[in-house]
């Protein structure tokens, strides 16, 4: 090989190394967005949420009541209201209700007013107890309890048992899960997309809602006392659930 042809290759290879960064410039240059646009399709995602309501019957009463009693002292006014509170308890435990607690438990004195002046007239203490009992039997125990020397009936509101609640729970996540993928059909096929897969699921509660409490008033305390078949109406509990869904396509 002569000199001007070993010179001629060894130029090539100059110009050849030099044009290769150039090369891979540009290659880096547009594969960029391209895989930048590739990941954007990849990570598309729609999110929707459903909403899912269950109605069950509210088989159970809850009962807020109490005792009342007034004296002159205090130590007369407790022990009077501890003795009737005493019998109410045993009624109520013979009956076999659920949940029974103490709810309060107070001791107040009492004053007159006349001629702008105070005066201690005596004491007034009150026990109260909350239970359950399934509602078509809250009517007769609510007439024992006064008879027994109940004297106030604060309140009285209806829920559904624990597993009847869990039930509910169960169907309205189901039925709100349900409605999140119908929204999400609806929209891609409006747009034409191609749903892919769930990359995330999310529950924001399935909370049960009872029936407002019923005040029951003095007046009808005594009445239940008169006509212990006076009924008494549950009606019905709300379990309410949402599923949030993000869905890629």
């Amino acid at each position: 090989m002569n000199k001007a042809t070993l010179s001629g290759s060894r130029l090539l290879t100059k110009n050849l190394w030099k044009t290769i960064p150039l090369a891979l410039l540009v290659y880096v240059t547009f594969a960029q967005p391209i895989w930048a646009q590739e990941k954007e399709k990849m990570f598309r995602t729609l999110t929707v949420t459903g909403r899912g309501v269950e109605s069950i019957p509210a088989t159970l009463a809850q009962v807020v009541l109490g005792v009342e009693v007034q004296a002159k002292t205090a130590q007369e006014a407790q022990q009077e209201a501890a003795r009737r509170s005493k019998a109410v308890v045993a009624l109520l435990k013979s009956r076999n209700v659920q949940k029974l607690q103490t709810t309060g438990i107070t001791l107040n004195p009492v004053y007159s007013y006349k001629d702008n002046v105070q005066r201690l007239t005596g004491y007034v203490a009150t026990n109260t107890v909350s239970f359950r009992i399934a509602t078509e039997q809250a009517g007769t125990l609510l007439d024992e309890a006064v008879k027994a020397g109940a004297t106030q009936i604060s309140s009285i509101s209806f829920v559904a048992t624990d597993e009847a609640i869990a039930q509910a729970q169960k169907q309205a996540l189901k039925e709100a899960t349900q409605e999140a993928q119908q929204q999400a059909d609806a929209v891609f096929s409006t747009l034409g997309f191609q749903r892919k897969e769930v990359v995330s699921i999310q529950i924001n509660g399935a909370s049960a809602t009872p029936p407002p409490p019923r005040p029951l008033l003095r007046a009808e305390a005594g009445k239940l006392a008169q006509d212990a078949s006076t009924p008494v109406e549950g009606g019905e509990q709300e379990v309410e659930a949402s599923v949030t869904l993000q869905i890629s396509y």
